[in-house]
């Protein structure tokens, strides 16, 4: 990797090397068809390539991102529609619990019904000691990881049904959480218990929830929050020697969402280039 460095929220269009979120290379086959899936933070990175892959695998398309990356929310906007998909992008900051109750509202007004719900925005920044972090650096943190997960989570499950999938994006840094990004490590944690709560309560109604722990992963949010010299050699600790790409997510999700996973609740998979999990 390049030590090159974005502005938060860091944008898809501007990475350097690119990342590769299956814009060429995901072929779908019906694993999705009819399906109608929500997707928060599906600008960019695992996001996009989630949504993506969704579209070309036959389902219908909802996703949120912020104002600030409307170029990239256009740019995926385009790409589900060219897989033949129909698609809702919403700008929106999920630190409003308003913003989150929006989001499952204009998905259901626009497409019927709700099947799939990816919870995968995310925020982080890295700084060497708790002294460092200011007290809205971490009021965002939560916000943005945990509160917006709850908040959507609890407006999306009156439209869930029997079969619906909750997939939750947690992180390597759930189990082995690095020293400099102590909040973004706290609510990492978080939304693995979350999750395997989650799957224990509604497993009586058939709506199975998992979750998904990538190790490093090579998205915009990292040049938009790491220093150079982190961003230089992200990722070449881990056993595959190299940070992973969005579109290797991508296939997860895919199980995950589809009617193939009907057994599969309470996981939680790692897609960490290697590193176990606990």
């Amino acid at each position: 990797m390049s030590g090159h460095q974005q502005e938060h929220p860091g944008y898809e269009h501007a990475m350097t090397p690119p990342s590769d979120c299956g814009e060429e290379s995901y072929t779908g086959s019906g694993r999705l068809t009819g399906k109608v899936a929500l997707i928060t933070g599906g600008d960019s990175g695992i996001g996009r390539a989630v949504a993506i892959a969704f579209a070309r695998e036959g389902a219908d398309v909802a996703f949120g991102h912020l104002p600030a990356e409307e170029e990239d929310g256009k740019e995926v906007e385009r790409l589900v529609t060219d897989a033949g998909r129909r698609v809702l992008r919403v700008p929106g900051d999920l630190t409003d619990p308003q913003a989150c109750r929006d989001l499952v509202a204009r998905t259901v007004d626009a497409f019927g019904r709700l099947d799939v719900l990816v919870n995968n925005a995310a925020f982080q920044m890295v700084r060497e000691r708790l002294e460092d972090i200011p007290d809205e650096e971490w009021d965002r943190t939560i916000a943005t990881n945990l509160d917006a997960m709850f908040h959507v989570t609890k407006a999306a499950l009156p439209h869930l049904g029997a079969g619906a999938s909750i997939i939750n994006t947690t992180s390597i840094n759930s189990d082995n959480p690095p020293p400099g990004l102590i909040a973004y490590d706290a609510t990492k944690a978080g939304i693995a218990n979350f999750t395997a709560a989650l799957a224990r309560q509604y497993g009586d109604r058939g709506i199975r929830a998992n979750s998904v722990a990538p190790g490093p992963i090579w998205t915009p949010l990292i040049p938009a929050t790491m220093p150079a010299e982190a961003v230089a050699s992200f990722g070449q600790d881990t056993p595959l020697g190299r940070a992973g790409q969005p579109v290797e997510l991508a296939p997860v999700y895919v199980m995950l969402a589809s009617d193939e996973a009907s057994y599969v609740s309470g996981a939680r998979i790692a897609v960490t280039g290697g590193t176990p999990i606990l």
